[in-house]
């Protein structure tokens, strides 16, 4: 298991379809995205579910129905790992350490390369600008936050690098 973890459009996609490149094997790329666009649309719009994706000063709010889906999330991707898949998470740790620590529990026993997905604050809100799929708000609010307290291998910043050079670093770790 490969978990990149990082604020909204730092890059940590982008990295991952990279590894996905570069890999010999075949790695599946899951993470927030992903876990999010299963969601039923009615748990999107805050409440029980996570608000501020669609509106909002890029504040991002769980309720507890999105947190108990999560933390099931996380179980089964473990799972899908201890049944031989390989898999790079691109997550945000919203929780900041709490975050890591549901992830470091459910991968008990796995090889995990912990990466931080750094990107500054200001290259982060001009790549939301331009993806135009975002909150305004978000990256900035985001790009140290998810960050606070959470221990990692290896730590790249794609406002210095570009994605494949991260993805090489991280290969060569």
């Amino acid at each position: 298991m490969i978990v990149l973890n990082g604020g909204s459009s730092s890059g940590k996609s982008s990295i991952a379809r990279r590894l996905q490149e570069l890999l010999p094997e075949p790695w599946l790329h899951l993470g927030a995205d992903t876990m999010v666009s299963a969601l039923p649309p009615r748990l999107l719009a805050g409440g029980e579910g996570i608000g501020g994706l669609a509106d909002g000063n890029g504040t991002v709010e769980v309720g507890p129905a999105f947190a108990a889906l999560d933390a099931a999330w996380t179980v089964g991707v473990a799972a899908m790992a201890r049944a031989g898949a390989r898999i790079v998470v691109d997550e945000v740790f919203l929780g900041e350490a709490a975050s890591q620590q549901r992830w470091r529990t459910a991968l008990e026993g796995l090889d995990v390369l912990w990466v931080g997905v750094r990107c500054a604050p200001e290259v982060a809100a001009a790549r939301e600008a331009a993806r135009g799929d975002r909150v305004a708000g978000m990256a900035a609010a985001q790009a140290e936050s998810v960050h606070r307290g959470v221990s990692y291998d290896l730590v790249v910043d794609t406002s210095q690098a570009s994605a494949d050079d991260c993805a090489r670093l991280i290969l060569a770790r």
